[in-house]
């Protein structure tokens, strides 16, 4: 029998009704966009190195059913100002991709928050995408709703 992990891909999707460049200047500068608008699961946002782009490192905690996890992650920009990616630095090897593309109307984006999750094979990897599907869903779709908020509002809010 493998035990090799496979791969799990939980993803949202949105149309921000703003600029390409406002929505991922927000979502690529940790020290000041990117914490607002993350959801109440998160917490502690600190950045260890940078701040802005690529070649930032954050530790970040994250509620998960009723525990605290601290999690790192380095942050690459394969596509600058179109894809951002935060790789865990940990155990658990997530990525999670942030690609913003532009929208149908000029001044909307078209925005994917997608994570990549190693899970076991078999039953009790089946258990943990149903699991991690249910959890982290739901919180990309607030983020998603956080993300057009704070693009919308004044540059200062």
């Amino acid at each position: 029998m493998d035990n090799k992990p496979e791969k799990h891909i939980i993803s949202a999707s949105a149309i921000i009704p703003a600029r390409r460049e406002r929505v991922y200047s927000l979502i690529a500068n940790y020290h000041d966009g990117h914490p607002r608008i993350l959801p109440k699961q998160f917490k502690s946002l600190t950045v260890e190195q940078g701040g802005v782009g690529a070649g930032t490192i954050i530790r970040f905690q994250m509620n998960l059913f009723g525990k605290k996890q601290t999690f790192r992650a380095a942050i690459t920009e394969p596509d600058p100002g179109r894809v951002l990616v935060e790789t865990d630095l940990d155990a658990n090897g997530a990525v999670t991709t942030f690609t913003v593309n532009p929208g149908h109307a000029p001044a909307d984006s078209n925005v994917t928050i997608s994570t990549e999750l190693p899970v076991r094979p078999g039953f009790l990897g089946a258990i943990e995408k149903k699991l991690s599907t249910l959890l982290l869903r739901p919180m990309y779709r607030k983020e998603l709703q956080n993300l057009a908020r704070v693009a919308t509002g004044p540059f200062g809010a």
